[in-house]
């Protein structure tokens, strides 16, 4: 990837870095364009090549630097995917995959989280959980926990009562942690 094209989201990665090591405390990254509802044979392949190697120097720059031990990164996009295809089912390069909100792949590093683990899992077709689901009140009470936060006790008030931003949900995700 060309770190040097202004606006590439390796640039990005690296700007990141550099703001990290400023001392800046929040950092977000868009990779804009993923959203293959058609031509996925070809567009994902390319949306990889643009964020696989960035994404992974970003890890190894902050690790060598001593920066990702209090650094948490979190990659994801808007929604999971189905495997089924989108479109002219009799033209495979323009197939898509249509949004999927049951299933869910992101990824974390740093912070605490356990390098290398796995957690969850899908039935056969991709399209419901079958193991360890996690939901997304868990996975906010781990980014809160993995930044130094009880989510149990951050609430705000509204309407003469305090809420939380787990509602009155969420349990930490404790195998993922290190």
């Amino acid at each position: 990837p060309d770190v040097t094209r202004p606006g590439s989201y390796a640039r990005n990665c690296l700007i990141a870095r550099r703001l990290v090591e400023r001392g800046v405390r929040f950092v977000q990254l868009l990779h804009s364009g993923w959203d293959q509802h058609s031509n996925l044979p070809t567009q994902l392949v390319e949306q990889c090549k643009d964020t696989d190697q960035p994404s992974a120097g970003l890890i190894k720059d902050l690790e060598q630097r001593g920066l990702l031990q209090d650094t948490l990164v979190v990659w994801g996009g808007e929604f999971g995917r189905t495997v089924f295809c989108q479109g002219n089912i009799d033209n495979k390069k323009t197939h898509g995959r249509d949004h999927h909100p049951r299933c869910f792949t992101i990824w974390m590093a740093g912070a605490g989280i356990k390098p290398g683990t796995m957690h969850g899992e899908t039935d056969d077709f991709s399209y419901n959980i079958a193991k360890d689901p996690v939901h997304i009140h868990d996975l906010q009470a781990t980014v809160l926990h993995l930044l130094g936060i009880d989510h149990e006790r951050l609430t705000f008030k509204y309407q003469g009562r305090h809420f939380r931003l787990t509602d009155v949900h969420g349990k930490v995700v404790q195998p993922i942690l290190a």
